[in-house]
């Protein structure tokens, strides 16, 4: 549930229509337009005790939520006018008030935007949709102030007012609606609400706190005015608040404001932020603190992006883009119905939320807006996946969003490292996904290898390929469970031997993005858990001689192992591959590997077939031990016992657990007896 449908009217969804009666409480009055009590969803009720007893170290969050929720709400009712002009007959020029009274401990923000029926009200303030609450006490950390800058990203903002507030009052009026159907929202954060329908003559919502006594520093105004330009500043309507003085503040708008709705016989209001949409000013006159702040609010975080790019174009197309890269990834990354896109206006016009249309998938990450000149103001969601100009744009910001990470990887590499930290697993989807800007990600990809002693993703393929040995014409991967895992397989032990470095992959989209690629500046990929190591010219005469000798040595041992394991293995072959293990099992080139194995058959679909091939290491001692074993029953047993071993060392499962120690065990019984007897 977004910031704006917790006060300011969104429709609410579908599955709320019983929500906030869900806690089995009756209510009070009738259902009609009498007062209601009502129950709290569950889910809110742990947030309230959350809100009110953990979160009070960064407290003045909840001004910049109530502030954001209320300019999406003007922003909902702009976009509502194109379609209904009447709606914004009575009040044409969209603000936002605050107002603070000291001596009663109050204070109320105030939108004249979209507004909320009583159906709304109930369902968009006792209930949140989708599942961002357990997600939101998944991700806290017990630091408070960390935890405190998640409120806006889980769609919870609303409910920040409990931090500071023992008693939380709405009142609202839909925007066409007629005065006698306004609704009144009423919590002091106990399990419970009340609402009615009252009279209420002001379109809009007002969000009236009544403050603890240690929140009344909320109700000062110098406090409110500077927390307002910290927080809000760049909020696209007017935040006004009362005049104090009689000078005009920097960046007032306009003559004095006057409201007497109150009983007042004349009240100033003067303007405290900027109320300029950031994006149409020139960079020229854009500081980088301008440009942190408005990520904030843009995406409801209190942390700063690694990198933003602001950029005008013009010609044949006109649109205005700013783009920002995430500092830290969303907990709905991973979500297929999580929230993802660019904030859409056309011509300054606010037209929708995440506005997924103007960035590949394998970009969900990026934050910003987009302000075409050139779209259609009542553009829907499903004109835009049609709208060749929409094309257009999205292929611009696209180039320009690879651009940018590619000056942070060369300009700021610690940067960049927090980036692919974050985001480096969503970013691999477009090798597979966007052909056409395949070799601007290639060189943006980064990975753990066995030239750097640590695990951490460091290295780049152009490094890779700068390092590579004289002769050499594969960049060899691996592919295991972790890092670890894939530094100490017996797959690469020859190749270390070699002083070959191996790319050590360990995420679950790498098999199937590494099967997209062919090569990188002419190098092409090597699997080296598959067929052939291909080491071509760095394998010298010496080295083929001394194969061939193995092969011609071990030949008949090959055909005793094959025969031993018969359909298990699709062949029994010398190894060029292992130093220190004794067998390893070998992938066809277009096998499944482990890795897509296990999630195919979690997913319950159906696994291929497919037969490894067994290579054995005919230097290593068990191996030369087999040999020489006459016992055709013995023989076949430490044969299967070593298959079994393979399968392990691949990450891959033995058929039979129990049978394989039983096999284990013999052995070491019938070892133990050979040495009691040599002694």
């Amino acid at each position: 549930m977004s910031q704006a449908d917790q006060h300011t009217g969104g429709e609410p969804p579908a599955d709320h229509s019983t929500a906030a009666g869900s806690s089995g409480q009756q209510p009070a009055g009738s259902a009609g337009s009498g007062r209601q009590t009502l129950g709290f969803q569950a889910e809110v009720r742990d947030l309230l005790k959350l809100m009110i007893h953990s979160l009070y170290s960064h407290r003045e969050i909840f001004l910049r939520e109530l502030i954001s929720n209320a300019s999406d709400a003007n922003d909902r009712l702009r976009f509502a006018a194109i379609a209904t002009p009447a709606l914004l007959s009575e009040a044409p020029e969209l603000e936002i008030r605050v107002d603070a009274d000291p001596a009663k401990g109050t204070l109320t923000i105030r939108d004249n935007g979209i507004g909320m029926t009583r159906e709304e009200a109930v369902a968009n303030l006792g209930t949140i949709a989708r599942s961002g609450t357990a997600e939101f006490f998944r991700a806290l950390s017990g630091d408070q102030q960390k935890d405190s800058a998640l409120i806006g990203q889980f769609g919870v903002g609303f409910y920040s007012a409990f931090i500071v507030a023992d008693r939380v009052e709405v009142l609202s009026r839909k925007a066409g609606a007629p005065s006698e159907q306004g609704v009144r929202w009423e919590s002091s954060a106990d399990g419970d609400f009340t609402v009615e329908t009252v009279e209420h003559p002001e379109r809009g919502t007002s969000v009236t706190l009544h403050l603890k006594e240690d929140g009344r520093e909320f109700a000062d105004p110098f406090r409110l005015r500077s927390l307002i330009r910290r927080y809000s500043d760049h909020i696209g309507f007017p935040v006004r608040m009362r005049k104090d003085e009689p000078s005009e503040p920097a960046g007032a708008e306009g003559p004095p404001q006057e409201d007497a709705s109150e009983g007042e016989t004349s009240v100033e209001y003067e303007v405290v932020n900027q109320a300029r949409a950031l994006w149409t000013l020139p960079r020229t006159e854009i500081t980088d603190e301008e440009y942190r702040q408005f990520y904030q609010h843009l995406a409801h975080d209190s942390t700063d992006p690694l990198a933003w790019s602001h950029n005008k174009v013009e010609g044949k197309r006109e649109y205005t883009s700013l783009l920002y890269l995430p500092g830290r990834a969303p907990f709905d990354l991973w979500q297929r119905e999580g929230a993802r896109g660019l904030k859409l206006y056309v011509r300054r016009v606010f037209i929708m939320d995440d506005a997924e249309q103007f960035l590949p998938q394998y970009l969900r990450f990026v934050k910003g807006i987009v302000d075409s000149s050139d779209l259609p103001l009542n553009v829907s969601r499903e004109l835009l996946q049609q709208d060749p100009e929409v094309d257009a744009i999205r292929g611009g910001l696209t180039k320009r969003v690879l651009d940018m990470l590619a000056r942070l990887a060369k300009e700021e590499a610690q940067r960049f490292a927090t980036f692919w930290k974050e985001f480096g697993a969503v970013l691999k989807e477009g090798l597979a996904q966007d052909f056409a800007n395949r070799e601007r990600i290639l060189p943006l990809l980064r990975f753990a290898s066995t030239h750097d002693p640590g695990n951490e993703p460091t290295t780049s393929l152009a490094q890779y390929v700068e390092r590579m040995k004289a002769g050499q014409e594969r960049i060899y991967y691996l592919i295991a469970e972790t890092v670890e895992a894939a530094r100490s397989s017996p797959y690469i032990e020859q190749l270390r031997e070699r002083g070959l470095e191996v790319l050590l992959l360990s995420e679950r989209i790498d098999e199937w993005v590494m099967g997209q690629l062919d090569a990188f500046e002419g190098k092409r990929f090597k699997d080296a858990t598959r067929g052939d190591l291909e080491l071509g010219s760095l394998e010298n005469e010496a080295d083929r001689k001394r194969r061939d000798e193995t092969l011609k040595e071990s030949k008949g041992l090959l055909k005793r192992v094959k025969d031993a394991l018969g359909s298990r293995v699709e062949e029994v072959r010398a190894s060029v591959r292992l130093k220190e293990s004794p067998a390893c099992l070998v992938l066809g080139e277009h096998d499944l590997g482990s890795s897509m194995r296990r999630i195919l058959s979690a997913a319950g679909q159906k696994v291929p077939e497919s037969r490894p091939i067994l290579e054995l290491n005919a230097s290593h001692p068990i191996v030369q031990y087999l040999d020489g074993i006459a016992d055709g029953g013995q023989f076949n047993e430490l044969a299967q016992l070593l298959y079994d071993q393979a399968a392990l060392a691949e990450g891959g499962q033995i058929a039979n657990p129990a049978e394989y120690l039983l096999r284990l065990n013999r052995l070491l019984v019938r070892l133990a007896g050979l040495q009691g007897t040599a002694a």
